[in-house]
């Protein structure tokens, strides 16, 4: 073995990864509430992950306070610990994370602040960090796209939702929460045929309102299809669609892809969705995909006093760290 290789495995094993702050070190009632109280710096210097909040919620229709949910979701993950326990990954023990903070968007102008995310991301994603974003609500993932498009070519998306977020416009409005992946697909920033959308059901204004995305080469899984099973027989063929060859794959959880009696606080409930079983396995199943970063979406504690909601997404967002390449699993 070269001394040069030596080196290189010594330095390996002598580096220091964040860990969360422990319940025994300090109650987890006190403290600074960062996501899952880990350190927080200011840029992704140095970080394969990171955590961010992106306090928007301008593109709402219904009920607004989306804008909050990166606030709730740091308090409620205060609960979590390191380590999973069902898939015993182990992500604090091979990636450097940090909480980096929020996004300063704009709460009187939706375009400036969508700049103001875009701007924001691209700096966030040089460096090759693996972002987790808590919103905000849906509209936050078009300049997130847009800043994951420049750095890595088209990308494949998995999209957990109610709804398929494709209008052409909301009230006249080109960009708001029910635009983002239409916009995506007209500025060409997605492998089309690598986007699978995940729990679309309700009520529309077209019976084709989903023959849209179809057309377009998303393959779309209605909620009905999921009734009933387990997720993991479909998570193998989204798996080979989306990650075929190691290409880059965004996950784009909406919580109203959950349904309502896991997920109540949230802007636009629709009824028969997804259980938090279901949404587990979704996000365990892209284990081993080439993920560049993810969202989690539209959780407003306005509409949750209880937490409920904002505990099932902070439990998400671990998980989503957990399948993040470079995670460890200890035997």
């Amino acid at each position: 073995m070269s001394s040069a290789h030596s080196e290189s495995e010594a330095s390996a094993t002598r580096r220091t990864f964040n860990q969360p702050l422990g319940g025994n070190d300090m109650p987890r009632f006190g403290g600074i509430a960062t996501m899952m109280r880990l350190p927080f710096q200011e840029t992704t210097d140095g970080l394969d992950a990171c955590f961010v909040g992106v306090p928007f919620d301008l593109g709402t229709s219904n009920r607004s306070g989306a804008r909050f949910g990166p606030r709730q979701v740091r308090t409620e993950s205060v609960l979590l610990r390191p380590y999973n326990m069902a898939t015993r990954a182990a992500p604090f023990d091979s990636l450097q994370v940090a909480d980096i903070g929020d996004v300063a968007t704009n709460a009187y102008n939706i375009f400036d602040s969508i700049e103001r995310i875009a701007t924001a991301y691209d700096k966030i994603i040089a460096n090759g960090c693996r972002p987790i974003s808590i919103g905000g609500d849906h509209t936050i993932a078009l300049p997130i796209l847009r800043a994951l498009h420049k750095k890595y070519g088209p990308i494949g998306v998995v999209h957990v939702d109610a709804h398929a977020d494709v209008n052409d416009t909301m009230g006249g409005e080109k960009i708001a929460h029910g635009t983002p992946f239409r916009r995506a697909v007209e500025e060409g920033l997605l492998d089309c045929h690598r986007v699978v959308q995940i729990g679309l059901r309700g009520t529309g204004y077209h019976a084709d309102d989903f023959d849209w995305c179809r057309q377009q080469g998303f393959r779309v899984v209605q909620a009905e299809e999921c009734w009933h099973k387990s997720l993991t027989p479909l998570m193998q063929e989204v798996v080979e669609r989306v990650g075929a060859g190691g290409k880059p794959v965004y996950l784009s959880f909406d919580i109203d892809g959950l349904d309502p009696a896991f997920a109540p606080g949230t802007g636009t409930p629709e009824i028969g969705g997804l259980s938090v079983h279901q949404g587990l396995e979704i996000i365990r199943a892209l284990r081993g995909v080439n993920l560049v970063g993810a969202d989690l979406v539209e959780i407003s504690p306005p509409y949750d006093p209880h937490g409920t909601t904002a505990l099932v997404g902070a439990n998400l967002a671990f998980e989503m760290l957990c399948v993040m390449p470079g995670v460890v699993y200890r035997a």
